[in-house]
């Protein structure tokens, strides 16, 4: 299914939720909407539903105008933070209900193969209500999948898990998307399940869609300030800073300069911006080198998160393994101007980091 929308906006009163926006969903492929909450991404999501129709604007299906169609004549599925399922029916049978429908064969092996997948095959002989909220999640995502409907909605599917059982659905959704012929569209207010999922991402922010591409090349290459704070987690390190007179170096102290990879305008204010992953506590060749004092070593999963108060302001270093730091301890933290972003004065990107000959690691 090939998924257009053309210049959709949502209004409801003197609210704006959607300002006008257009898109091209690749066909059989994943679209990850990502934002922080609203952000705007269930009110799209109900637009291309047919939830709702758009105050202004077109939804395309296969190029012909579904935009007055209603949900139930859409072939659609769709699975909400909020989880549905039919409460008088067993887990098997909620979601073989759709292979019933179709009149499949083998629909014992498809529900059991799915309920394994998602980890609830211990509960298919039960009702909804004698689950958690977790694991009723996971059967109206079942659902979804077993429909293979040629448009899958799914809005934040696995929030209500819990932490181990996210990060093993979401390799298992990657695998599952990578064999559907279903176009997958998929909300989620974090990069790393963005990263994770792959194929295309759309930002967006408050009503806003900010940019829409391959989800490597928004990641690596935000077309502005505002994609880099909403694809960054934890949040992107950020310096306001002077172009020098010359124009091939930035001031960061009084008696620090940064060289630039690319000469700007001379004299101008201009944001450096600098994930968290690209701080280092070891200098490498080229290095620029802050002191500062630690604040915080916070350790999550096999990261530590090292808070430091320097010049510039406070910069979030990601550290991989586990480090222990006395607060109020003296520390260096070491950069290469290779690896900053340059945005101008109104926010848009002006310079994006080199490539890098060694993998570094991704956020999550």
């Amino acid at each position: 299914m090939r998924l257009k929308l053309e210049h959709i906006e949502k209004r409801v009163g003197g609210e704006t939720h959607l300002y006008p926006l257009s898109m091209d969903v690749l066909p059989n492929a994943v679209t990850v909407l990502l934002g922080a909450t609203l952000a705007g991404k269930t009110s799209l999501m109900r637009l291309m539903a047919g939830l709702e129709p758009p105050t202004a604007g077109k939804v395309l299906v296969d190029d012909v105008d579904v935009t007055g169609v209603p949900v139930r004549k859409r072939d659609i599925a769709m699975v909400y933070q909020q989880f549905i399922n039919y409460p008088s029916m067993s887990v098997y049978d909620n979601i073989a209900s759709p292979l019933k429908l179709r009149r499949e064969k083998n629909i014992d092996a498809q529900v059991r193969a799915l309920a394994s997948r998602l980890h609830i095959d211990a509960f298919l002989q039960r009702l909804p209500a004698e689950l958690s909220g977790g694991q009723q999640q996971r059967v109206a995502l079942a659902r979804a999948l077993a429909k293979r409907a040629p448009l899958i909605l799914l809005d934040e599917p696995l929030v209500n898990l819990d932490y181990k059982l996210r990060e093993e659905l979401r390799d298992e959704l990657t695998n599952i998307f990578a064999n559907s012929e279903s176009t997958v569209v998929y909300a989620t207010t974090e990069p790393g399940e963005a990263l994770l999922l792959g194929g295309s991402t759309a930002v967006m922010d408050a009503g806003e869609l900010l940019q829409y591409g391959k989800t490597a090349d928004v990641f690596h290459h935000p077309s502005s300030l505002r994609v880099a704070r909403a694809f960054s987690d934890p949040p992107i390190n950020l310096m306001s800073v002077l172009v020098t007179p010359v124009g091939t170096a930035v001031t960061l102290t009084e008696s620090l300069r940064m060289q630039l990879v690319n000469p700007l305008r001379s004299g101008q204010r201009v944001t450096l911006g600098l994930r968290a992953n690209a701080l280092r506590v070891q200098s490498r060749p080229g290095d620029v080198k802050l002191p500062g004092s630690v604040e915080l070593a916070e350790i999550s999963g096999s990261d530590t998160f090292l808070h430091v108060r320097t010049p510039v302001g406070d910069l979030v270093a990601q550290l991989t393994g586990v480090h222990y730091f006395e607060i109020g301890t003296a520390i260096h933290l070491y950069l290469h101007p290779e690896q900053v972003y340059v945005f101008d004065e109104t926010g848009l990107l002006l310079q994006s980091p080199r490539p890098v000959s060694q993998p570094t690691l991704e956020v999550t």
